[in-house]
């Protein structure tokens, strides 16, 4: 049929409408949190585990009391804060995990979302064994008397020795506390192991205590942020009304005041060794705890205007005081304990890790009126605090699968949750041995480690230097409404990264011995150590040759594609239609 012109229509010619664009750019089909504070109240009890009770206290009187606050809240300001707010911000704009996301910062680098799903998962893998033990001393502290107060149960040994209410008691170096025969005889039955090559059974109890754990875990999480986020209003804020109710009481007791005074009495000699500022850096690092994909993960679940430079200072804020006030809290009990044994704090301030959890302090309150009520409050908040941290690291993980894969899970979520809890409670199972005390110090000591700090290290330089600072300063501006200040460019760009390359090269040039009690690791553990701690990092690699080999192109444009980062919609919307969000 030929072609036959249609008649134009005279007459005005109607002026097209502008369609209103929205400011907040989320897609539907994410889930979202119900309230501003369940994301905060999740990002606080992620940051704020069991480290902040017992490692923070034990690292400040360690390198030089009140002094040691000077090199942690320099590190803090230049390095764990600059570093968590990059993250809030990627996730929030983003709007996905820690694998996907790299598509939008730069693709060859996907490697790091992998290794850190991995290095959550070794996590999980000896962190819900320390509340399961934590649980096991909640069911014991309902009895009249607590069972680590006395040398007469089947479990103790000639060495134990109960110094409380007595005088002229002798304190030897074979002496053993009720307390610690408790722990390590009973919970633990450490004896009966003679170290990793010998782990024997499982321990029928604590694998009880931990399918309770996961359990718990599997449905705070099965449907989301919109359950896992009313879970946290217990699990984030029990905490704090036990520390408050534990630093009153702990500083009604006769010696309280030495374990005070031990604890801030400043040692300025001490800022003049290196190893004070690592500890320093590396306490701070774990502490707030960038680079586990958790902060990427829960932002991601924010409004797109979010204030997600509010959301960075409070939390690290309340991170931090947190620590401060624990110290408050443990040194007002371990002075109180002193003054019982007649000794100096120091003496008494030995015990480090977990131990100082379930050893030091429960022995303090074996002996104080009304140690029951105490024993419960004081197991209730180390596990509300491990189930905080764990809510967390599974939904980094989560998180990450379903964004990389959300036409096969998207629909599943339920599945995919149930799965991973029973993959991480398999993985535990050799923590629940006699001699799982060593496993966990083995995935402790390197599952995590400096694996995590080198992955962190590339995720700020791939950011700063391959994203460009000016693009993630662009991405802040859309979101906020304003572009972030010369000092936190200055951090991202050149501080940041130095300050997590000081702690790598410090930590692998002074390496320190690995024991566990008496237990000295032998040097066919740390070789597995390494290879562990690789399992992780070495996706990172892999992934760069996978992405080079399989680009179409010379190797020119190879490097090119797989360096440029995807146009995402956010970044279209505030390139290409000017918004401006309201903060």
């Amino acid at each position: 049929m030929p072609h036959q012109e249609q008649p134009v229509a005279r007459g005005p010619v109607p002026v097209p409408v502008p369609v209103p664009v929205p400011v907040i750019i989320q897609t539907d089909s994410r889930d979202k949190w119900s309230k501003k504070i369940d994301f905060l109240l999740s990002v606080i009890g992620f940051a704020v585990d069991l480290g902040n009770v017992w490692r923070f206290p034990y690292i400040c009187y360690q390198n030089g009391g009140g002094a040691f606050l000077i090199p942690y809240v320099l590190m803090a300001v230049f390095g764990g804060v600059p570093l968590f707010y990059m993250e809030l911000a990627l996730g929030q704009f983003h709007r996905t995990g820690a694998i996907s996301i790299w598509k939008h910062i730069c693709p060859i680098f996907k490697g790091i979302g992998f290794a850190i799903c991995i290095i959550a998962l070794y996590v999980s893998f000896y962190y819900n064994t320390i509340i399961a033990w934590a649980l096991f001393y909640f069911y014991s502290s309902f009895s009249s008397t607590l069972p680590w107060t006395s040398c007469d149960n089947a479990w103790n040994t000639e060495n134990c020795t109960n110094y409380f209410g007595k005088d002229n008691v002798t304190w030897t170096n074979y002496s053993r506390s009720p307390a610690e025969e408790f722990y390590t005889r009973n919970v633990l039955e450490l004896h009966e192991s003679s170290g990793l090559g010998n782990v024997g059974v499982i321990r029928w109890q604590l694998m009880l205590c931990l399918f309770l754990i996961f359990t718990i875990v599997y449905f705070s999480l099965w449907k989301g942020v919109k359950t896992s986020g009313k879970v946290v209003w217990v699990t984030a804020t029990l905490p704090y009304v036990v520390l408050f109710i534990l630093l009153i009481r702990g500083a009604t007791l006769p010696g309280a005041w030495r374990g005070v005074v031990f604890y801030l009495q400043p040692k300025w000699e001490k800022l003049q060794e290196t190893s004070v500022w690592v500890d320093a850096a590396a306490q701070i690092f774990f502490s707030l705890g960038p680079g586990f994909g958790v902060l990427l993960a829960l932002s991601s679940y924010n409004p797109f205007t979010n204030n997600c430079y509010r959301d960075a200072i409070v939390t690290s804020l309340v991170n931090c005081l947190t620590s401060f006030v624990s110290g408050f809290v443990i040194f007002t009990v371990l002075g109180y304990m002193a003054e019982q044994r007649h000794v100096n704090v120091e003496d008494v301030a030995k015990n480090k890790g977990p131990s100082l959890l379930f050893i030091t302090y429960p022995e303090a309150i074996a002996n104080m009126m009304g140690s029951t009520f105490f024993a419960i409050i004081f197991f209730v908040m180390m596990i509300t605090l491990g189930l905080d941290s764990t809510f967390g690291g599974l939904e980094a993980i989560i998180t990450a699968v379903m964004d990389e894969y959300p036409d096969f899970l998207s629909h599943r979520r339920e599945l995919f949750v149930l799965g991973l809890v029973v993959v991480c409670f398999l993985g535990s199972l050799s923590t629940l041995t006699k001699g799982g005390a060593y496993v966990v110090k083995l995935l402790e000591e390197f599952g995590v480690g400096s694996s995590i700090i080198a992955v962190v290290f590339l995720e700020a330089t791939a950011v700063s230097w391959f994203y460009g600072i000016n693009r993630f300063s662009n991405d802040i501006k859309a979101m906020l409404g304003y572009t972030p200040g010369l000092f936190w460019k200055v951090c991202w760009v050149a501080i940041s990264p130095a300050f997590l390359a000081y702690i790598i090269i410090s930590s692998l040039l002074n390496p320190a011995p690995l024991t566990l009690f008496d237990y000295e690791f032998p040097d066919w553990s740390i070789t597995v150590g390494y290879i562990i701690g690789m399992s992780s990092f070495m996706w990172i690699p892999i992934y760069m040759v996978y992405k080079l080999v399989w680009t179409p192109g010379s190797l020119k444009q190879r490097l090119a594609v797989c360096l440029r980062p995807e146009r995402t919609l956010p970044d279209i919307h505030a390139d290409t239609l000017g918004l401006t969000p309201v903060p």
